[in-house]
């Protein structure tokens, strides 16, 4: 006998829908009634709307994350149009169910071409399956999926996205598919260049460049991209490091007792130690050939390669790196955790004695053949990088020396960039505060308020724009690479979640994925290979001549650039209109692997916090 409750109560229990109406049937009072009840139940359920969609064509004004959402995420959509407020459904689409029921609501703001825009929110819909949105009799959304693994697959291959950019190793077929190659880029005898030559390795002498990551589209190594890139994986690694105990990236040392990022991070650190000349410590700016080569493979990419001038920013970012990967992999491998100590401390020395060595291309190229036209990475204020390296080193040697460093240093909070490192080492210290008996908590309770500071302003700012995310707060925001912002303004919102607990903070880091998942002016997903309206031609030479492979998956493109260096022709010049997926367009869609460390960041630590 079950409990005395009409059937509307048990309906609503079951399905989420008000059945009040059928009540007068449905009161169980009667013994053997529970069977009725479940009879009505099946009747109801067989007899749900159904949603023709096939009907209905894709609204590409229609933007929504193209991959989807956990079960309790906040789920918005947003519909550029100058219609009146709309009813819109949420289509079940395996079985063609009528799910939810709403309206759309006018979105006050419009986008920076004056767009009027609709808010869609169906963040009551926590049931797990494959869904679209329709609005009724105009269109329907690309296909969406709401689950708790979601994000789980992107955060793979945004990290697996390195393993395909390895240099001096092949990239077989077990690990990379149809997108497998030769081995390439030996770098075992490169040139110093002349602009990097002393008496102790001259102009010519050759040195074991081999290993790391190619930089971008192109196929040169640079260390102050490296940096930041570093940096930024193993701060990920630091921070969830159970969640990466188990995930595997199918690369050759996925069987080892190490994680897989770890492994893949170490690819890079091994390029990076030969890098440093043993002989003082300096290290050199970037391993390159004197120009671009062309739009080939790597196989036939074949001109000389250099290393060139030693620079102090090189140096420090060096330092910084080499102080954090010696605690993490304390663990994993002791005596190279003791090397890269060695090597960060060595580095620094280098600095405080060369605290000017600029790189300053142009400059080079009027004093040293042959001249050097790949990406030059100068940074003339190097402020940042010496407090991000002495925060590091604080951390793994306690040494009060690299405190003064930090304490003294400008705490305004100013979003990493590859130029713009200080705000890695104040993470960096904040993760570790409580480890660092010897710092001061008034100057950290600086910093977390700095920090709480810049999170409160981008999650207000953002309520007020048109797709209600970060990004729009500032058109200064769509830059080259201003994906990458998107993903640096997620890392910090966080980061400040992780501190200070507070829920909206993580809803601003999960718009920031929504706008890089489609829920932007484009309406692009801009991951390659995830979503339904994906970039298929990058700037990136290694699909060059194998264009019919598609796109190798897990790269974040460039995204929307006013600046348009390529001179590729745009449909748009507003900022967050400049984008094109064309292969000519590096300013707009090229990949490069600081974009992906930020993005690959934001993907894993939403996932990893789900998971929690």
């Amino acid at each position: 006998m079950i409990p005395n409750l009409t059937d509307s109560i048990m309906m609503k229990l079951y399905t989420g829908k008000d059945y009040s109406r059928f009540s007068s049937i449905f009161v169980c009072q009667k013994q053997g009634s529970f069977f009725y009840l479940v009879a009505f139940m099946l009747l109801i359920f067989s007899c749900q709307t159904k949603v023709e969609l096939e009907k209905y064509q894709v609204l590409e004004s229609l933007r929504i994350n193209q991959l989807g959402f956990f079960t309790n995420q906040k789920k918005i959509a947003i519909w550029v149009s100058e219609e009146e407020e709309k009813e819109f459904w949420i289509v079940d689409t395996d079985n063609k169910d009528l799910i939810l029921k709403g309206k759309t609501s006018l979105n006050p703001s419009s986008t920076f071409s004056g767009k009027k825009v609709q808010i869609i929110d169906f963040s009551s819909l926590n049931k797990a399956g494959k869904y679209e949105i329709i609005i009724p009799l105009i269109g329907k959304s690309y296909p969406f999926e709401i689950k708790k693994s979601i994000f789980e697959n992107l955060g793979k291959a945004s990290l697996k996205a390195f393993y395909y950019q390895r240099a001096s190793t092949p990239i077989d077929s077990i690990y990379a598919g149809k997108w497998s190659r030769s081995s390439s880029h030996p770098d075992t005898n490169v040139s110093i260049h002349s602009s990097a030559a002393d008496s102790y390795r001259p102009v010519g002498y050759k040195i074991d460049g081999s290993k790391g990551w190619y930089d971008a589209g192109d196929y040169n190594k640079y260390v102050v991209n490296s940096g930041i890139t570093l940096g930024t994986l193993m701060s990920l690694y630091e921070d969830y490091p159970h969640y990466f105990q188990e995930l595997t990236l199918n690369i050759p040392e996925s069987q080892d007792r190490i994680p897989d990022i770890l492994n893949e991070i170490q690819w890079n650190l091994d390029w990076m130690i030969g890098m440093q000349d043993p002989s003082d410590g300096g290290v050199y700016h970037k391993l390159t050939t004197a120009k671009f080569e062309g739009f080939v493979q790597p196989i036939d990419a074949t001109h000389e390669r250099f290393v060139v001038q030693k620079s102090t920013a090189a140096a420090l970012d060096f330092a910084a790196v080499m102080a954090q990967a010696h605690r993490i992999f304390k663990t994993y491998s002791p005596q190279n955790s003791e090397w890269y100590l060695k090597a960060a401390e060595k580095a620094w020395h280098w600095a405080e004695k060369n605290p000017t060595a600029i790189y300053d291309q142009n400059s080079l190229n009027e004093r040293f053949a042959p001249p050097v036209t790949t990406g030059a990475y100068g940074d003339k204020s190097l402020d940042d990088e010496r407090v991000w390296a002495a925060s590091e080193l604080f951390i793994a040697t306690h040494n009060l020396d690299y405190w003064k460093v930090v304490e003294g240093s400008n705490l305004d909070f100013i979003l990493p960039t590859w130029s713009k490192v200080k705000w890695l080492g104040y993470y960096s210290l904040l993760r570790h505060s409580q480890n660092l008996s010897n710092t001061s908590p008034i100057w950290i309770d600086h910093v977390k308020l700095q920090m709480q500071q810049a999170a409160d302003e981008i999650v207000k700012e953002s309520r007020k724009t048109a797709f209600l995310n970060p990004m729009e707060t500032q058109r200064s925001n769509f830059v080259w690479g201003s994906n990458a912002v998107a993903a640096n303004q997620g890392i910090l919102l966080i980061q400040a979640f992780k501190l200070f607990g507070e829920p909206s903070y993580l809803e601003g880091a999960f718009d920031n994925l929504d706008y890089l998942l489609g829920r932007n002016s484009t309406g692009y997903s801009y991951a390659t290979g995830f979503g339904a309206k994906t970039p298929q031609f990058p700037h990136h030479r290694l699909i060059a001549g194998r264009e019919s492979l598609g796109p190798i998956p897990g790269f974040l493109v460039g995204g929307p650039n006013p600046g348009k260096q390529d001179k590729v022709m745009y449909s748009s010049s507003f900022p967050d209109e400049t984008y094109v997926d064309d292969l000519e367009s590096y300013a707009s869609n090229e990949i490069a692997i600081n974009w992906n460390a930020a993005f690959a960041y934001l993907v894993n630590a939403l996932q990893a916090i789900e998971t929690e």
